[in-house]
């Protein structure tokens, strides 16, 4: 195949990329340093420039993960390596009047998984909308996401939230960078979908990041995925454990081990923690550090986060795509006893009052959804919408296809809308039932909402921020319309719930 080229002096060196379907788009280029060797559990250091021209036509390395998640379609798989600190960059062909709005989107995978290749990650038509399109890879897992500091020595240091230092330094790239690509360095947007939702609203209590972005948006972000620096040394000496080291002798079996025994031990890492107690998710961003001196939630509603434009919200079913896949949540009888087994009586009995039909399926589902996303949700909104203009969405549009399917408008089907994926052959699928149309309707809705959000701060018309008087939520729907306080039982419900340790 053959593509026009194209290239861009960054600070490191030139970079090529193509230009094809109105776009130009690189891959794959590195922020930072390959954090390997003596680099690995270290915070990332500035990119080493290059000679001559480097090319930036294809995807190389995702993070260490299992490889069933790293598929890129049919039997194709995208190889796996700890020098997966790159970023990928989308503009619109045509000369745009002005630099435009940055959008830089933060993937989810319960830190555990995912890439910025995959397909549905693409960005084209945000590019094409008018705005520079950045996707970003942070490190995951235990080699990214799991606080091993604890077990740090003079001769191997070993560094905290490592994948929130990679997402700065990324930050930091783009600030030093997106000009010549045609981006503001002086409008960036993060986004970003569950866990990457979850980094979004950890940035905005992280004080290197400061000034490095301007406007956020968190799409489903997972609630108690953060966890103390205590705990998380607990943790480190469990999980120094199952990799066979001693206490004195860990840090040095760390540093030896394969990419793929730390992936291992991680995963029985995460089992132990869902049979031991639920609330204890053991991988994502420790608080207490300096990267993340107070919790993030705590931080907004102290007015000590980046007070910055903040669209947040979450999707009308989100619990049940978890009821086939991921089973980790708890959306069963059994699972949520256990999590409010670890809660007082008083608390317990509200939370179960909220759903009446308890324990039948529906509600176990709908339970388990609240409990791992719209708490989070109504946490977020409650705290930042204090100190900034705040707005709160619900998603509910599902094309029959989902619906007869028993998903619905489950956890990451705004994706489709966000992505235009409705106007590919996949979207195609989705909607042979006859939605396409209303499945066209809402992606324009949502794109034209969340590119004006990055342009301005205001997500268009009709759309009130937030407060607590009003508690005003745009439903997105074949009907887009305002539903003040929507689920107010069940918000009240689960307020100052906390499974944070």
């Amino acid at each position: 195949m053959h593509h026009r080229t194209v290239r861009i002096t960054t600070t490191a060196g030139v970079v090529e990329g193509f230009t094809r379907d109105g776009v130009h788009r690189w891959r794959s280029i590195p922020y930072a340093q390959a954090p390997v060797g003596l680099l690995r559990f270290r915070a990332p250091r500035p990119v080493q420039p290059w000679p001559g021209v480097r090319h930036c036509h294809g995807f190389t390395r995702c993070a260490p993960q299992q490889r069933r998640y790293t598929m890129l379609s049919v039997g194709k798989y995208q190889p796996m390596g700890e020098d997966c600190l790159t970023l990928n960059v989308v503009t619109p062909q045509d000369p745009q009047p002005g630099p435009l709005p940055v959008m830089v989107f933060i993937h989810g995978g319960g830190y555990i998984l995912g890439s910025s290749a995959t397909p549905i990650y693409d960005g084209a038509a945000l590019a094409r909308r008018g705005c520079v399109y950045v996707s970003v890879n942070y490190r995951l897992g235990a080699l990214g996401c799991l606080d091993l500091s604890a077990l740090s020595t003079k001769d191997y240091p070993l560094e905290s939230n490592l994948f929130l230092r990679d997402i700065v330094a990324a930050l930091n790239w783009v600030r030093d960078n997106i000009a010549a690509f045609g981006g503001d360095p002086d409008n960036v947007t993060i986004f970003g979908e569950s866990a990457g939702a979850h980094a979004v609203a950890t940035l905005m209590a992280v004080p290197s990041a400061a000034g490095l972005f301007h406007r956020a948006i968190a799409e489903s972000p997972a609630s108690g995925m953060e966890r103390s620096s205590e705990l998380a040394a607990e943790f480190a000496g469990r999980y120094a454990e199952l990799l066979g080291a001693r206490r004195s002798d860990a840090a040095h079996t760390l540093m030896a081990a394969t990419a793929s025994q730390l992936v291992r031990a991680q995963d029985e890492l995460i089992d132990q923690g869902v049979e031991d107690t639920l609330g204890a998710f053991p991988i994502g961003p420790v608080y207490g550090d300096d990267v993340v001196p107070v919790e993030p939630v705590d931080a907004m509603r102290r007015g000590i986060a980046h007070r910055v434009p903040f669209i947040v919200g979450s999707n009308a079913d989100e619990g049940r795509l978890f009821t086939r896949f991921l089973r980790l949540l708890p959306t069963t009888e059994a699972m949520i006893e256990d999590v409010l087994g670890n809660v007082d009586a008083a608390t317990r009995e509200r939370i179960l009052a909220a759903y009446p039909d308890y324990p039948k399926p529906a509600a176990c589902v709908r339970l388990g959804g609240d409990f791992a996303f719209n708490a989070a949700v109504w946490q977020i909104a409650e705290a930042h919408s204090a100190h900034a203009p705040t707005y709160v969405y619900r998603y509910d549009f599902a094309p029959r296809m989902l619906r007869w399917s028993g998903l619905g408008a489950t956890h990451a089907t705004e994706l489709f809308a966000v992505f235009d994926v409705y106007r590919s052959g996949f979207g195609n699928l989705l909607t042979a039932a006859g939605d396409r149309r209303d499945a066209l309707k809402v992606s324009n809705e949502v794109q034209n909402r969340w590119r004006e959000f990055a342009r301005t701060g205001r997500p268009g018309d009709g759309w009130p921020t937030y407060t607590t008087d009003e508690r005003a939520v745009l439903v997105i729907d074949r009907r887009v319309r305002v539903e003040k306080d929507p689920h107010s039982v069940r918000r009240r419900a689960w307020q100052g719930f906390t499974l944070v340790r």
